[in-house]
């Protein structure tokens, strides 16, 4: 698990720990290479987790594992970095750029979106595999991806996207390749986010 200064690192590595994952907690550029899975979190600003993530080099970490089909998985605020840019209370960030696309606040009216909500999975998703649409997952943000920018390449398999709903749809995980995000925590979302890590490792 990335350590760059955001993100409830603990209750993240608990949550990996109690689906048999042998997990450690760490700003090394080499050990984050190295390891099996990468584990990215993040909570609060856009700007000040690019911020935290420059400054220990994370970016090119994912991008090297990216280049290598090293798995990685982006929570929350980690999720939101991995696409171009975010924009919050006027200010503009530039983020590692693995997807195009805006994080933006969302347009509802009740925000933060907190709490538990439904999404809808794709066919053919690994991470929500064995979960049905009854399942609900646990969110704690007022920013989103409104919408999905990526244009498909015939010669690639697209992304799945999973979508959930606040006021507006919004882009609530993402499965491309070794790459994979959730806007929800899933270490905070019961027997559901535990099956999802669960079937995360099992991919590794």
């Amino acid at each position: 698990m990335l350590d760059y200064g955001s993100g409830n690192l603990r209750s993240a590595e608990r949550a990996l720990r109690r689906v048999g994952a042998e997990v450690e907690v760490t700003a090394d550029h080499r050990a984050a290479l190295d390891c099996d899975g990468l584990v990215v979190p993040g909570v609060g600003a856009f700007a000040a987790c690019m911020a935290g993530l420059n400054a220990v080099r994370g970016g090119r970490i994912i991008g090297e594992r990216l280049a290598g089909g090293r798995p990685v998985l982006g929570i929350c605020v980690g999720m939101q970095i991995l696409f171009e840019r975010g924009v919050e209370h006027g200010i503009e960030a530039e983020g590692c750029g693995e997807w195009p696309g805006t994080v933006e606040r969302l347009h509802a009216e009740v925000l933060p979106h907190m709490g538990w909500n439904t999404v809808r999975a794709p066919e053919g998703t690994g991470l929500f595999a064995g979960l049905g649409p009854e399942e609900r997952f646990y969110f704690v943000h007022s920013y989103g991806v409104r919408k999905w920018e990526l244009v498909p390449d015939s010669r690639l398999a697209a992304p799945l996207v999973t979508w959930a709903e606040h006021g507006e749809p919004f882009v609530a995980a993402v499965e491309n390749g070794p790459l994979c995000a959730t806007q929800f925590h899933p270490e905070k979302s019961g027997d559901a986010g535990a099956q999802l890590l669960r079937n995360w490792l099992n991919g590794l």
